[in-house]
Order: C-alpha cells, then sequence, then structure tokens
C-alpha cells in the first residue's frame, strides 16, 4: 500500500535543549485514519508542526504522498489541509470570509470558493451563522468553523490536532459522522488526541508517543 506519510528519525530539539521529538519513524498509508496518542507534552504537536512544514526538524525526514517535504514545499501544502488545536482565525471576520480568504491561499477563484464555503458551511450547520462575525459562536462552532477551512481546498490528507478538545459530547460525536464519511471518500486522516475513546471509534491505526519518543505502533481493529 502507497503511503501517505512517512517519517524517519524524525528528531526536535528546541534551543532550551527540549527534546520534543526523538528519532521518530511514522507510517501511515494512503486512506487511513491514524490516531498520534499521548499526553500533553508527549510531542504530538510538535510532530504535526514539522509534517506541516510549519516547524523545522532538527534531524530526520519527512515524505508526504512520496515526495519528500524539503523538495516540494508547495506541492505538498496543498495537500495537506490543517485543523490546529488553537483557535487562530480573526475573531473580527465574517465566517463565510474566513473560508473564503483561506481559498485564495490555495490560488482559489473567490467565485469557486463561494461555492465550496456554502456547501461546508451547511454541512457543519453553520450556513445560518456565515455572516456573523467569528467570536460570536460557541466554542463547539468555532470548532466546526476551523474544520470547515481545513477543507476549503479539498486536501488529500487532513491533520486534526486535537479536533474535539474542549467541545460536548453531542457535537464530538457529530464530528466524528462527518469525519467518518469523509474517510470513506479516501481523504486520509490523522488525529491528535489523548481521548483514547475517540482513537478507539475512529482509527484503524495508531501510534504513541511518550516524551518525544514512538513506543507503539499498531492496528485497532
Amino acid at each position: 500500500m502507497a503511503l501517505a506519510l512517512s517519517t524517519e528519525k524524525l528528531t526536535k530539539t528546541y534551543s532550551n535543549q527540549l527534546k520534543a521529538l526523538i528519532g521518530v519513524n511514522l507510517k501511515v498509508e494512503k486512506g487511513d485514519f491514524f490516531a498520534l496518542l499521548g499526553s500533553n507534552g508527549a510531542g504530538k504537536t510538535t510532530a504535526i508542526g514539522i509534517i506541516c512544514g510549519l516547524l523545522k526538524s532538527t534531524s530526520g525526514s519527512v515524505e508526504i504522498n512520496g515526495l519528500d517535504q524539503k523538495a516540494h514545499v508547495n506541492k505538498i501544502k496543498r495537500m495537506i489541509g490543517l485543523m490546529p488545536q488553537e483557535f487562530n482565525f480573526n475573531p473580527h471576520e465574517p465566517n463565510i470570509e474566513i473560508l473564503i480568504n483561506q481559498a485564495g491561499y490555495f490560488g482559489i477563484a473567490r467565485t469557486e470558493a463561494k461555492i465550496q464555503a456554502e456547501k461546508l458551511l451547511k454541512k457543519m450547520e453553520l450556513w445560518d451563522r456565515r455572516f456573523d462575525v467569528a467570536q460570536s459562536l460557541s466554542g463547539g462552532m468555532k470548532r466546526r468553523l476551523m474544520l470547515a477551512r481545513a477543507l476549503m481546498h479539498e486536501p488529500e490528507i487532513l491533520i486534526l490536532d486535537e479536533p474535539t478538545a474542549g467541545v460536548d459530547v453531542e457535537i464530538r460525536q457529530s464530528m466524528w459522522l462527518y469525519l467518518k464519511q469523509l474517510n470513506k471518500e479516501g481523504v486520509t486522516i490523522i488525529l491528535t488526541t489523548h481521548y483514547l475513546e475517540e482513537a478507539e471509534s475512529l482509527c484503524r491505526n495508531i501510534a504513541i508517543l511518550d516524551k518525544g519518543e514512538l513506543i507503539e505502533q499498531s492496528n485497532m481493529k
């Protein structure tokens, strides 16, 4: 099976000599639903940052769909949709404009972006709030808006950093259903979580990080 993600001896040491990742080897097949598990400080967010090209590794390599990350930066950016853990949109911007502007980063025309934004906002049950500013949304709605934003350019790989942190059970369940459907449609999904039930419900394969080291990678099914 072809790999969506491969890391070899991925290492990250910060300037204060904190070793966030130590020789991590990950393999994620195309079409997989994959969880990266670990407690706070295990290195999950650092790993995601490097995989998405937001952080530089100290050493090691990353391949996305068989392409070396450092040699194909722009091509790989289009392949990945990232939903970060922290809310990082303009809180004073209308929700629909957040999505349309995100599409613009990938060279998608505004007319096409409007169509995609409408589809996603309806899917996320946010269409009635499209002209409201983002800060007016509840925490769960903001999570759904961030998921919609990550999907605006129709990425092949969706990376979710603690996607349901701080949301209630009902919203979590509805997001799970949508993510399962996306995966059925062929999108490779990689999520970080410290909720074991989330990994068990959604994922076929998992890896566990502890203090920057990969201590297990196994099949859940």
